[in-house]
């Protein structure tokens, strides 16, 4: 079982007072209620979480950070469940947890922010058993293309990494064989009902083009640090990658730019999933941060200091229009291409046929 390391305004005086009271359907104070919350550093600072410890004074959090998810999965089946009251799942890992039994179905008329999920996170089967929901959707990113705008003659797709006979050596693919191989899918227009699920002709194909790719590329990556040196220097001049490479590049006086291929985007998304053995009013005060992690104040508060946008609608109305951009909120048609993560069930070929490029 391969996990993927995870990635990474003020209100105004009116809009405040409307957020903290629509937050929290359980208003009522919880009496030396602990909730313990396993999750990333990031989405857990103070001044995130002020707004729901004042309005609820009988709670308290105690926060455990964990550096990848398959960390998280390890703990709780060694039997940390019945330590931790919340964890944060990526949403194509839940079906593992669910397998286990680790998870309780997510009570929706605790978390009523749930109805004001995008309609992307509605619809997916992920995160989802039997018609019941047990990793909800918390917050999500994409994954583009990132180049020098000035180095390049024009918005790349996926094309450049097997056909971009311009820029050999100068560009870059995430050393991850989930992602690599989706990317040459995504390339050859293998259908996305098929992508996770392709038979043996289909993975030849891909081994095909994916040795093709290989002769283009100066490197590998695994450091997002490292990548963007790469850029800065020159050395690389687009590259699968995460987000933050642009901003910081461009902070530095750097022409770059990201493109989000029409061939599909891949998209992640972390959940909000509550372990089986949690009750009573421990439960309800669980239920009830959940509510407020998908509200519009800690919403508002994340998509600045991410930036990362809620999977909910709950904030979008108090966010500027430039940071509605950094986050990819202000044109909700991205969505439309996105190519969500999941597990394939030969997901070993994979990596064995990933390996094998590489060593070639």
């Amino acid at each position: 079982m391969t996990f993927e390391i995870n990635r990474r305004g003020l209100l105004k005086t009116a809009a405040a007072g409307a957020a903290l009271s629509a937050f929290s359907p359980l208003s009522r104070a919880f009496a030396a209620t602990d909730i313990a919350w396993m999750t990333w550093e990031n989405l857990a600072k103070p001044e995130y979480l002020a707004a729901f410890l004042s309005a609820n004074p009988g709670i308290d959090i105690t926060k455990t950070f964990i550096g990848t998810d398959d960390e998280q999965f390890a703990k709780l089946r060694a039997g940390g469940a019945s330590s931790v009251d919340l964890i944060t799942p990526g949403l194509d890992k839940v079906e593992y947890y669910v397998a286990s039994d680790l998870l309780q179905p997510i009570d929706f008329s605790k978390v009523t922010n749930g109805d004001l999920l995008y309609d992307t996170f509605k619809n997916t089967g992920l995160g989802k058993k039997d018609g019941k929901t047990y990793g909800i959707p918390f917050y999500w990113g994409i994954n583009p293309i990132v180049y020098r705008a000035d180095l390049m003659d024009g918005e790349p797709d996926w094309s450049v990494f097997f056909e971009g006979d311009k820029y050999a050596g100068k560009l870059a693919m995430r050393d991850y064989a989930l992602e690599g191989i989706m990317i040459a899918a995504m390339y050859l227009g293998i259908p996305r009902d098929e992508m996770f699920v392709m038979d043996d002709k289909q993975l030849a194909e891909i081994k095909k083009a994916l040795m093709a790719q290989k002769k283009l590329l100066r490197t590998y990556w695994n450091s997002i640090g490292d990548l963007t040196n790469l850029f800065a220097s020159g050395e690389v001049v687009c590259a699968f990658s995460w987000v933050p490479p642009y901003y910081d590049l461009k902070e530095r006086g750097l022409d770059m730019g990201m493109a989000k291929p029409k061939q599909g985007v891949i998209g992640w998304c972390d959940t909000l999933a509550v372990p089986a053995g949690v009750e009573g009013e421990k439960l309800d005060a669980v239920f009830s941060l959940v509510n407020y992690l998908l509200g519009p104040a800690y919403g508002e508060k994340l998509a600045f200091g991410g930036p990362y946008a809620q999977s909910t609608s709950a904030a979008r109305d108090l966010i500027p229009d430039d940071q509605k951009e950094k986050i990819f909120i202000s044109d909700l048609s991205v969505m439309d291409s996105f190519v969500w993560k999941q597990n394939p069930p030969r997901y070993n070929d994979w990596v064995a046929l990933w390996n094998e490029v590489k060593a070639s």
